[in-house]
């Protein structure tokens, strides 16, 4: 695990994340109506929520909370893919994580915010560069995999839900992170970039 120097133009899928959490939550409450994970009207024929509900937040500290993560999740592992197979990715996750919840959660029935997608995004990060062999990369999978077991046993992580203004949708996390674990799992070599091809590069002796 290392923060990786990367191109300005590397920036460009968190940095669109960034501005469209943004923009949604500004426009207030009728925003949030039209666009948020909402059971009911998905099943009316609202499809576009199993997307954008993920660009909808409680409020500031949670977009804010959210936002944090998507920039140092980036910094630590935004460049182990190509920005193609991350855009994939951002969206295969957040559909798999509305389908997930829509069929297994059936009493859930609303939901905003990015933190299951980031939950992809870390999972992807790690696997990508375990297939890479860093070996480091093993904590970093021991430690999502504790925070994940804890919270389907005792709930969020104390303080988050406070933070973030409202209750936090663990199995949001958990699906996002098998689906972006599998992912990772899935990504062609040829896809891997930067830090997951130097982690296994060898140099000459001098």
């Amino acid at each position: 695990m290392s923060f990786i120097p990367m191109d300005r133009r590397r920036l460009l899928l968190p940095f669109t994340l960034t501005i469209l959490c943004t923009l949604v939550l500004a426009f207030g409450d009728q925003a949030a109506l039209l666009l948020r994970y909402d059971r009911p009207a998905i099943l009316d024929g609202a499809v576009w929520r199993l997307l954008t509900g993920h660009l909808e937040h409680l409020g500031w500290p949670h977009l804010f909370m959210n936002l944090a993560g998507l920039w140092l999740l980036w910094l630590l592992y935004g460049d182990c893919m190509n920005d193609r197979l991350w855009a994939g990715m951002l969206a295969a996750t957040g559909l798999g994580i509305s389908a997930g919840l829509l069929v297994l959660d059936p009493k859930l029935v609303w939901y905003v915010g990015l933190s299951g997608i980031l939950h992809g995004v870390f999972s992807c990060g790690i696997i990508c560069r375990l297939r890479a062999a860093a070996r480091g990369e093993w904590l970093m999978l021991t430690l999502l995999t504790a925070k994940l077991a804890w919270e389907q046993v005792n709930g969020s992580v104390p303080g988050s839900a406070e933070f973030a203004g409202g209750p936090v949708i663990v199995d949001a996390h958990l699906y996002g992170a098998i689906i972006g674990a599998v992912f990772g799992l899935l990504v062609p070599r040829g896809g891997l970039t930067g830090a997951s091809l130097q982690t296994n590069m060898k140099y000459p002796d001098e």
